[in-house]
C-alpha cells in the first residue's frame, strides 16, 4: 500500500508541474501576436505543443502502466518479462513512431520558415517601407533611406504596411527580435539579412537583442511604435524639419560600447558607411572592452573603484598590457 501511494504521488507531482508550467502562458508576448508573421509562428508553436503534449501523455501513461504491471510483488518475485530482442514488429514500431513524429514537426516548420522570408499574404501589392537596422554595442540604430531619418533605440512604422528590415551589425553579432511581430534574425558585420514584418494593430511593441554576447546585451532594447499612416507621415515630417543632423564624428562616438537613450536625426549614416558592405569602414574600439567593469558598459563617475583596481593591477604588473 505504501509503494502504491508513493507511485501515485510521483505521477501527480509530474502532472502538476506540467500543468503549472503553462499558467503564465497567456502573458507571454509570443502568444499574443500583433502581425501575420507572428501569427504564423504562434500556429507553429501551438502545433508543436499539441504533439509534445500527446507524446508526454503517452510516455507518462506507459511509464505508469509498466511500473505498475512489473512492480515487485510476493506472488511474482521471480517473474521476468519476456525479451523483445528479435521481435521485428516491435522494432519497426519503435523506429517508425519517432520518424513519423519528426516528419509531423518538420514539415510545418520548414513551410513556416519559407513563408517568413516573403511578404505576408495579402500585402504583396504594397510597396514595403525599407528600414536599415544596425546593431552596435549596446544599442540599435535604425535608418530610413527614403525618408532620410535615423533613430536610435526606437523605430516607428505604419500599420497594415509591410516593412522590410535590412539587418547588419557594426561590430559583434547580435539577434534582432520583436516577439509580438516576428521571429528573431541575426545581424552580422559586413553581411545583410532581411526580415519582413507587418503590424496589423497600432501600439507599442518591445524589441531586443536575444543573443547572449556579454552582460550589456540585456539592456540592448528598443521600442517599435506602430502608427496609423497619417501619424507616421506626421512624425516623418516633424523629424525632417526639427531633428538635428548626424555627422560622421558623432556617429563614430555613438558606436563606442555604451548604453544610449532614444535619439533622432534628419539624415542617416548611410551617407558615409553601409556596414553590410564587405569593404565598409570599421568603427571598432577594442581597447574599450578591457578598461571598464565589464565589456560594453561605459562608466562615468561611478567607476572610481574600477579605476583604482585597474591602477593597482597595472602597478603590480609593471603597467605591461601586452597580451592582457
Amino acid at each position: 500500500m505504501k509503494k502504491r501511494k508513493s507511485l501515485l504521488l510521483s505521477v501527480f507531482s509530474v502532472m502538476l508541474v506540467f500543468l503549472l508550467s503553462g499558467c503564465e502562458m497567456a502573458e507571454l508576448v509570443v502568444f499574443n501576436p500583433k502581425g501575420p508573421q507572428a501569427e504564423k509562428i504562434l500556429d507553429l508553436i501551438n502545433w508543436s505543443l499539441i504533439w509534445i503534449g500527446l507524446i508526454m501523455v503517452v510516455v507518462i501513461a506507459l511509464f505508469v502502466y509498466i511500473v505498475w504491471k512489473y512492480r515487485a510483488r510476493p506472488d511474482n518475485a521471480d517473474y521476468e518479462p519476456p525479451q523483445e530482442k528479435g521481435n521485428h514488429l516491435v522494432e519497426i514500431i519503435w523506429t517508425a513512431i519517432p520518424f513519423i513524429i519528426v516528419v509531423i514537426l518538420m514539415v510545418p516548420t520548414v513551410t513556416t520558415l519559407f513563408d517568413l522570408e516573403e511578404v505576408p499574404a495579402g500585402y504583396e501589392d504594397q510597396e514595403p517601407l525599407v528600414i536599415h537596422a544596425t546593431s552596435a554595442d549596446w544599442k540599435w540604430i535604425f535608418s530610413y533611406p527614403e525618408q532620410n531619418i535615423e533613430t536610435i533605440n526606437y523605430v516607428n512604422i505604419p500599420v497594415n504596411r509591410p516593412v522590410l528590415f535590412k539587418l547588419t551589425s557594426a561590430g559583434t553579432m547580435q539577434s534582432f527580435w520583436i516577439p509580438a511581430l516576428s521571429g528573431q534574425k541575426y545581424t552580422m558585420a559586413k553581411m545583410e539579412t532581411e526580415l519582413y514584418i507587418v503590424a496589423d494593430h497600432e501600439g507599442s511593441y518591445f524589441g531586443r537583442n536575444s543573443n547572449f554576447n556579454g552582460k550589456g546585451f540585456k539592456e540592448m532594447e528598443f521600442e517599435v511604435l506602430a502608427q496609423s499612416s497619417q501619424d507616421f507621415d506626421k512624425w516623418v515630417k516633424e523629424v525632417q524639419e526639427k531633428a538635428p543632423k548626424l555627422t560622421e564624428e558623432m556617429y563614430a562616438e555613438k558606436l563606442k560600447p555604451s548604453h544610449l537613450g532614444r535619439e533622432t536625426f534628419s539624415n542617416t549614416h548611410l551617407e558615409w558607411v553601409d556596414h553590410a558592405d564587405h569593404h565598409a569602414k570599421e568603427y571598432l574600439n577594442p581597447e574599450l572592452y578591457r578598461v571598464h567593469g565589464y565589456p560594453g558598459k561605459t562608466f562615468t563617475d561611478e567607476n572610481n573603484d574600477v579605476d583604482n583596481d585597474t591602477e593597482n593591477s597595472d602597478h603590480h604588473h609593471g603597467g605591461d598590457h601586452s597580451g592582457h
